[in-house]
């Protein structure tokens, strides 16, 4: 029994091992020691000088990669192709170096490192065949005819190749650690010495006390006395010879058990876990791996380098991990791979457990969203509409849970210090429910004539017809900030279009969206497509999302500027459709009914100052200055609260004014704004094209022929007159909802809705023809006949 303050654990028979040690790990635990013991969260060191455990005990494991910035101790394993050149030519130099480096940064950072190692026969052979070389050269001046010089490395005895190597590797590391001011200690272990209960109980003695006198442990095989476990031979990989050392990854995984390590990383030549051999189509990669996940995962018959197979990596990392060891195997020909690792971006294949991994894999859900695309698009439009209606009657039934959920998050958001805008967004009502509804039906009665209609008929010849039908893009991914009604708005665009959805939400919403995600996936299995749309967890990172490239057709972020800038600048192999910032305008001309313009513009600024398509700058017309409007409107400003700065121009009107505006590309997305003062409709358009972002802007006049002008000229997605920019959205266009807002010229402009989530495909019937009958001279000729639809 082990007691940890005051809590008794029973530790559980130890199961079969590696190399058969199946009575390895029996020790007796002394009551007075104590454990230092990480349960994701920064660990606490309880004994500043800690006996190793070597219990059975099955601890906690993390569950995702962001909580390795928590793991303390460390066992990073380097394979035989991570340290050694692929020209047999002794050390990947340049690569150990920053292995070395990162290490040693862990190090320093307080964290406890230990390095399993190999090396030391491809540094001894190394050395020996210069040596060897140097006698075949004074036997080859004696014997012109003797050609043995060529088997030089055949004739180097891999033992003795270890023995000369041992120390010249230690040297090379304590060169290495030694710039970064970190002490190293060379531990060299044969296989009997896990049986022999004396040596292993002195072994992990050893490592405590090195780990307690702040000195990294390097362990490796002493080959120079131990025979590999198999026949010593060398391995073709890429034509190249590469030397076979003894497979470390049991030893790695059983040195992490035995010290208790939080994370274990196995650094060989491959990035991870495939279903299959990298080599062979149709492999795909794993980016996190569950122990019954074994079935679908084909092992190659024998590793290309080394004496073990990914089989045997996998075998170590499921062992260490039922032993409590967090698993990471990734290729250690990755720049930076250990600092990747721990800061927890998605590099290699990470190990944990089902029960604990709290969702699938992002990859799986994405996969699942595009099975589930092929599902909807099956469904007959009455059935994609039927459970959109679903959807809309569950915001209402279910609305004192959804409110329950966002009183949590609007709780956590204030004790946190979000930002006024953003807690503003975060907000759920009785009647932004309701609206939402409402929006819903109306995406529902639309969803019958979406998906398959037909745009455009054509007879190519006699016999021959070609059709353009509106498709699904694929598989979305909605990234979106703060606004929890984004996600059942968005999910109803997806169903009605017969899209797949992965939706990624920010942590501050994280009530709001599983309570409203429960209510989709509710409404989905009514029609059988439970995995069309899924919610991914916010412990992914958005970087790792956006290189899915293979699994997501278009990115849809909504949010801050700096959110979707962010996006737009790292999706560089997936299109992004949205706009990065809402810098509205609304210019009130010379010829403008002033009681409108007052209404427009307090709509505009002060009905929902966080949203993007509220009013930014106000543009005045010169002459309103001198007949005292400014005031006006400014009074009007002020008694909404909003908090006014002037533009350059009007600056230079005011002896005393409003405070400068910083800047006038500014999104302020509160309450504030910026006035400026143009000579015309001219001036303001050219001010929006210098200054705006393309999404909203709006003219107040009473003369058409001026409207027309800008209208005409200015290049946004929404241009309106004597209407307030609050109308750019979804809902109010009559679209049901909208996805987004785009400022694109390509594809959609402006409030998205369904439509922009269809593309076309063309679809041609004919009865034998070939291109071929077409040519010159041939039996058929084009038509090219417009068809009624």
């Amino acid at each position: 029994m082990l007691v940890i303050k005051g809590v008794i654990k029973a530790i559980p028979h130890t199961p079969a091992v590696p190399w058969g040690l199946h009575s390895l790990f029996s020790r007796n635990i002394s009551s007075s020691s104590k454990l230092w013991v990480t349960n994701h969260s920064p660990p606490v060191n309880v004994d500043a000088k800690r006996a190793l455990q070597t219990s059975e005990r099955r601890r906690g494991t993390f569950t995702d990669r962001s909580q390795f910035k928590y793991a303390r101790r460390l066992v990073v394993k380097l394979g035989s192709a991570v340290i050694t050149r692929e020209d047999e030519h002794g050390l990947a130099l340049g690569r150990l170096a920053s292995i070395v480096e990162q290490v040693a940064e862990c190090h320093v950072e307080g964290r406890e490192c230990i390095m399993v190692t190999s090396g030391a026969v491809a540094f001894g052979k190394q050395k020996l065949t210069q040596e060897l070389l140097m006698s075949l050269s004074m036997r080859e001046t004696l014997s012109p005819k003797d050609h043995t010089r060529a088997d030089a490395n055949t004739l180097l005895e891999p033992r003795a190749a270890a023995a000369v190597g041992q120390s010249g590797l230690m040297s090379l590391y304590d060169a290495m650690f030694a710039q970064y001011g970190v002490k190293i200690a060379q531990v060299l272990v044969t296989k009997p010495d896990f049986y022999n209960e004396d040596t292993r109980r002195h072994l992990f003695s050893t490592l405590s006390e090195l780990i307690s006198l702040n000195i990294v442990p390097i362990i490796n095989t002493n080959d120079a006395v131990s025979p590999p476990p198999v026949a010593p031979q060398d391995l073709q990989k890429g034509g190249k010879k590469t030397i076979s050392i003894k497979d470390n990854d049991s030893l790695a995984a059983m040195l992490a058990a035995e010290v208790q390590a939080d994370l274990l990383i196995l650094m060989s030549d491959v990035d991870g876990i495939y279903t299959a051999p990298p080599w062979q189509e149709g492999a795909r990669f794993i980016h996190t791996y569950t122990s019954d996940m074994h079935d679908i995962v084909q092992f190659g018959k024998k590793s290309k380098v080394g004496t073990g197979g990914m089989d045997s990596k996998v075998e170590a990392a499921t062992w260490a991990l039922e032993r409590g060891v967090s698993v990471v195997i990734c290729n250690g020909n990755q720049e930076k791979a250990i600092k990747t690792i721990i800061s927890g971006r998605k590099l290699g294949t990470f190990f944990t457990e089902s029960s604990t991994a709290g969702s699938a894999p992002v990859e799986v859900l994405a996969e699942n969203a595009r099975h589930g695309s092929r599902t909807l698009q099956a469904l007959s439009p009455g059935d994609r509409a039927s459970c959109i209606f679903t959807l809309a009657d569950l915001l209402t039934s279910r609305q004192s849970d959804i409110l329950a959920a966002n009183a949590k998050d609007l709780s956590e958001a204030a004790k946190s210090g979000l930002a006024k805008p953003l807690q503003s967004r975060l907000s759920l009502t009785p009647a932004k429910l309701k609206s939402l509804a409402t929006g819903l039906r109306q995406i529902a009665e639309s969803s019958h004539t979406n998906v398959g209609r037909v745009l455009r008929r054509t007879k190519i010849a006699d016999g021959l017809e070609l059709s353009q039908v509106t498709v699904p893009i694929g598989v979305l991914l909605v990234i979106f900030e703060s606004r929890p009604d984004c996600l059942p708005q968005v999910a109803a665009l997806a169903l009605s279009s017969g899209n797949g959805l992965l939706l990624k939400g920010g942590k501050e919403a994280s009530h709001s969206n599983r309570a409203l995600m429960e209510v989709v996936k509710e409404a989905l299995a009514t029609v059988g497509a439970e995995n069309a749309i899924s919610l991914v967890s916010t412990r992914e990172e958005i970087s790792d999302l956006l290189s899915l490239e293979s699994h997501i057709d278009l990115i849809i972020p909504r949010g801050s500027s700096e959110l979707v800038r962010s996006i737009q600048e790292q999706a560089q192999h997936i299109p992004v459709l949205g706009h990065a910032e809402g810098i509205c305008h609304v210019y009130i001309d010379n010829q403008a009914d002033l009681d409108k313009a007052l209404k427009i513009v307090r709509d505009a600024k002060c009905d929902y100052p966080s949203a993007c398509n509220a009013m930014e700058t106000l543009l005045i017309h010169s002459d309103l200055v001198q007949n005292g409007f400014f005031h006006t409107v400014c009074d009007m400003l002020k008694k909404e609260g909003v908090t006014v700065y002037a533009g350059p121009e009007l600056s230079k009107m005011l002896t005393f004014g409003p405070p400068p505006a910083k800047s006038l590309k500014t999104e302020y997305g509160s309450l504030e704004c910026a006035i400026e003062v143009v000579k015309g409709v001219e001036e303001a358009v050219d001010h929006i094209a210098k200054y705006g972002s393309g999404h909203t802007e709006v003219i107040i006049t009473e003369n058409k022929n001026t409207a027309q002008l800008f209208q005409r000229d200015v290049d946004s997605a929404c241009v309106f007159h004597n209407a307030s920019s609050r109308f750019a959205d979804g809902f109010r266009f009559g679209l049901g909802a909208e996805v987004g807002i785009s400022t694109a010229r390509i594809h959609a402009r402006g409030p998205v809705g369904v439509e922009g989530l269809l593309t076309t495909k063309w679809v041609l019937n004919g009865d034998g023809h070939a291109a071929a009958d077409f040519a010159e001279g041939g039996p058929s000729t084009y038509v090219h006949e417009s068809l009624p639809l």
